[in-house]
């Protein structure tokens, strides 16, 4: 227990502080695709495929790019001042987004969300950067990305109970920001100078971009840079793809029938109906097997060095992903996010490890600000995979619309998207389970997993050419 003494009252509130945001993130965010694309019967907006990939890509894209200034406008104007106006803005979006439903309407949104995100982000890290030293380090950032990962569990688990008006799940999530906003009052910034710095922040950001460009010189940063963006594509479809294929195309039965049995609070209240569990419910697992195995792999992979830990990692999550590709079944789905989450623990913390590492000493704080642009990178890319690529391959509505066209079904105009596929079982003579196991033998939407396993693949063995022939 004498290490956990050594800890300031500011490491432990920012802790606080960051299971709380993440509470709120994640427990719409979780929710965000299927409300995305979702029937409107359902409360779904009903956008395309093609509509969520741009708007999840891009926008949480630009969150992840955005730190790289928002970082700065800390460091100038006081991170307890920023991390108010983070909360500020975080709140007041959750409340205005599910008030627009025209995809420029929530495209903008979206974008003040992640403006509010990306200003409280680097604040955090930073606070526990600055309250752990060696002895403390290590011991820290465990207790960080642990508080990311509880967060990130009991969010959707919260939210999910009231997925049947997705209203109230932005407005649970608003709830939360604020209850961190009163929790700030017990926030004191750690070695904040009483004196501000004496250049405008106009100047800091033309030193940042300075920087940025200067940054390209070292090629083998950059290099690695895109490498790891591969990882993050694949990653993301975690959040941008798996939810939204579970919904369509996993039959969940044999989770609810055993929930039903040994966990009735389960079955009844994250059941969207009878013989279902949620699509969200079971993406959450993966968060749930970082809380229980994390210092299980920590221990295994901690005398790895982070290039071999994150070539295993990706590799690992190649695998994960493809396991998707065999069966409807949700066993073989929970299997799967298992190995990727095994992957995922032994290689994502590896790759903040080695940018550390291979950063000049004298800046180590800008290649620290840059390990952001992997995951920007593999959101935007992530998108394009979880949109338009999805759409073509694998997306429900629009399989089950080409199949009407192939039977020549006279389908009614104005339907959503569940009475639609509901007539086309009709007139197919077929009930809904029917229906769909015929679409996903004859249609093979699972195919999208060999497009995200080429992905992780094609990372792996870069990491593992980059790994033998780096200078």
């Amino acid at each position: 227990m004498s290490i956990f003494s050594k800890f300031s009252r500011a490491f432990w509130v920012a802790n606080v502080l960051e299971l709380f945001e993440r509470w709120a993130w994640y427990g719409f965010f979780m929710l965000f695709a299927n409300y995305l694309t979702g029937s409107s019967d359902a409360g779904g907006l009903e956008f395309t495929q093609s509509q969520k990939g741009i708007l999840m890509g891009v926008g949480t894209g630009i969150l992840y790019f955005l730190p790289v200034l928002t970082g700065a406008i800390a460091d100038r104007h006081g991170y307890k001042r920023v991390l108010l106006l983070a909360f500020l803005v975080y709140a007041s979006a959750f409340l205005l987004l599910p008030m627009f439903s025209s995809f420029t309407a929530v495209f903008l949104m979206y974008l003040y969300l992640a403006v509010g995100a990306a200003l409280f982000k680097p604040v955090i890290s930073a606070t526990v950067a600055k309250t752990t030293d060696k002895s403390t380090a290590s011991i820290g950032f465990g207790i960080y990305y642990m508080m990311v990962n509880v967060g990130a569990f009991f969010g959707p688990v919260v939210t999910l109970l009231y997925n049947d008006n997705y209203r109230v799940v932005f407005y649970i999530s608003a709830g939360v920001i604020l209850l961190n906003l009163a929790l700030l009052c017990l926030y004191k910034e750690p070695g904040r100078s009483e004196r501000a710095p004496s250049r405008s922040l106009a100047i800091t950001f033309k030193e940042i971009f300075a920087s940025m460009f200067g940054i390209f010189k070292d090629t083998r940063f950059i290099l690695f840079l895109l490498i790891a963006a591969g990882f993050w594509t694949m990653y993301n479809q975690l959040f941008f793809t798996l939810p939204v294929f579970i919904s369509q195309w996993v039959d969940t039965s044999a989770l609810y029938d055993f929930c039903a049995r040994y966990i009735p609070f389960v079955s009844r209240h994250y059941s969207p109906s009878p013989g279902e569990i949620d699509a969200e419910f079971v993406t959450n697992f993966d968060a749930l097997y970082i809380i229980l195995l994390q210092v299980a792999v920590s221990t295994i992979v901690m005398r790895l060095k982070p290039l071999k830990s994150m070539i295993s990692g990706f590799l690992v999550c190649s695998i994960g992903m493809a396991l998707t590709l065999f069966s409807q079944n949700v066993l073989f789905t929970l299997v799967a996010m298992l190995v990727f989450a095994v992957g995922e623990m032994a290689g994502s913390p590896k790759i903040t490890e080695y940018i550390g590492a291979i950063a000049p000493a004298d800046k180590k704080a800008l290649y620290m600000g840059y390990s952001f642009i992997p995951i920007f990178l593999g959101n935007v890319f992530a998108g394009l995979i979880s949109g338009s690529v999805y759409q073509g391959m694998s997306d429900k509505v629009t399989i089950t619309r080409e199949y009407a066209r192939e039977q020549g079904f006279a389908i009614a105009d104005g339907l959503s998207q569940g009475e639609y596929f509901d007539e086309v079982a009709r007139q197919a003579g077929m009930n809904g389970r029917e229906l769909t196991d015929l679409l996903w033998n004859t249609y093979s939407p699972s195919s999208i997993w060999l497009v995200v396993l080429v992905i992780g693949l094609s990372a792996t063995l870069l990491l593992f050419i980059y790994d033998r022939y780096k200078r």
